[in-house]
């Protein structure tokens, strides 16, 4: 991976222009009170800025702009869930409006990757796994550091494997907003989060990418990537649904919620945690290559230890 010196002062002058943007838009926030304000649900005791994630959005935008559109559909997918979920952030939506938005974003992401059609079921099973993946990513968008810190254990593997040059540039346009991101946000004392705006697009973008590693490599491996975050919701989900309650409406029983209220570890060392597992994991699936079976072994075996530490937790809390 090299470049030459006009891409390094693009990537320079993306950076600043990023940075100003999410300058601008905290004015923007504070002007207009787009602030989160904490409840009994939330892992934070001040009010902050809501929809810093909006930078991934700009990012993807600015990709598209100085690169002559190459991924038109994804570009509009990825901006109409921005909008809505922004809307969201500012005034809540109903959930069907949501959802819509998160089908209509799953159907750009099915009509940029395939060139020609494909069985009903690849569809089908694809569809759910991606709109399951978005909400999965907004859930777990919940304390300081979390979704930065995931995202690249993702990004950064997929990025130094990357063979195609128009998907390595946008992944580092997303590297370069989610640091900056993460400048505001992975500290003590956030200055914003993310908001439903910054999780869905991130997820739609982290998406398309894995779709097109799949794609390029005719293996399902890639999915591994999300591991991580799959154990932790797919366990907390089953969790509620046996105890009767609605897995639609907030609450913290998720493992790095209970880590990080009820045990008073540190945001930033919970988030540390889940990535540095992720991204163990990652290099195992992109460097190492292992195979499926590997890949649902070890998904196995990370579930076990996830309902060991948490069943420890219940009782420590």
């Amino acid at each position: 991976m090299s470049f030459s010196s006009k891409e390094y002062i693009t990537f320079s002058i993306v950076a600043v222009l990023l940075l100003l943007a999410e300058l601008a838009y905290f004015r923007i926030a504070d002007k207009f009170n787009i602030i989160d304000k904490p409840n009994q649900r939330s892992s934070h005791s001040i009010p902050t800025i809501r929809g810093g994630g909006i930078i991934f959005l700009l990012a993807v935008l600015l990709f598209s702009v100085l690169n002559n559109w190459p991924y038109p559909y994804l570009i509009a997918g990825v901006t109409i869930a921005g909008i809505i979920s922004f809307l969201d952030d500012i005034k809540s939506l109903s959930s069907s409006v949501r959802f819509t938005s998160h089908i209509v974003a799953v159907i750009c992401l099915f009509i940029q990757l395939t060139t020609e059609p494909l069985p009903i079921w690849v569809y089908i099973a694809g569809g759910v796994i991606a709109i399951g993946s978005i909400n999965m990513y907004n859930f777990m968008d919940g304390i300081n550091g979390i979704t930065s810190f995931y995202s690249l254990s993702i990004l950064v593997p997929l990025l130094l494997t990357e063979e195609n040059s128009t998907l390595l540039q946008m992944e580092i346009y997303a590297l370069i907003s989610i640091l900056i991101f993460s400048w505001f946000n992975a500290r003590k004392k956030a200055r914003c989060f993310a908001g439903d705006i910054g999780s869905i697009t991130l997820a739609i973008l982290l998406l398309f990418l894995l779709g097109a590693r799949i794609l390029n490599t005719d293996s399902i491996t890639p999915l591994a990537l999300l591991t991580v975050y799959v154990v932790d919701s797919g366990y907390t989900v089953i969790e509620r649904l046996l105890k009767k309650e609605n897995i639609l409406t907030p609450h913290r029983t998720h493992l790095y919620q209970l880590l990080s209220n009820e045990l008073k570890i540190s945001h930033l060392k919970v988030s540390l945690i889940y990535a540095l597992l992720q991204l163990f994991i990652s290099i195992l699936v992109l460097y190492i290559k292992i195979h499926l079976w590997s890949c649902i072994l070890l998904g196995i075996a990370l579930l076990v230890l996830y309902h060991a530490i948490k069943r420890k937790t219940y009782q420590l809390s």
